[in-house]
């Protein structure tokens, strides 16, 4: 099993609904989030999936949020913008871009500072 990862990041703000402390408020992070896919095979030039199109997807996805009221975005205007559903909402998002029958988006770890991240993985 082949395992490649790739780091992207944004700027945004969000507020966590019905939060009984201070992240209910508006407040930013300059997010990283973490891509890791998983290959049995590799392609013709050894590859599992070339790294410049993980790169470009993500960067894609995450372009849609950054320096924006990630609240206000769907599905994050009805669903908690938590580093949990993000993860999960990333994770599905990319899986149904980059999936192949070699291929497949195995983890999202989604970083709101150094010391705290979630993870979304099936």
């Amino acid at each position: 099993m082949y395992e490649i990862k790739i780091i992207a990041t944004f700027s945004a703000a969000h507020s966590l609904r019905n939060y009984p402390g201070n992240c209910k408020n508006i407040h930013g992070h300059n997010w990283k989030v973490e891509v890791v896919m998983q290959s049995l095979n590799l392609d013709n030039l050894g590859m599992a999936i070339d790294f410049r199109r993980l790169k470009q997807e993500t960067q894609g996805l995450l372009d849609t949020m950054d320096h924006t009221y990630i609240n206000e975005n769907p599905p994050f205007n009805s669903l908690n913008p938590t580093a949990e559903n993000m993860a999960r909402w990333i994770y599905d998002t990319l899986s149904k871009k980059l999936n192949d029958q070699n291929a497949r988006v195995s983890r999202v770890n989604v970083w709101e500072n150094d010391n705290s991240s979630a993870s979304y993985y099936e």
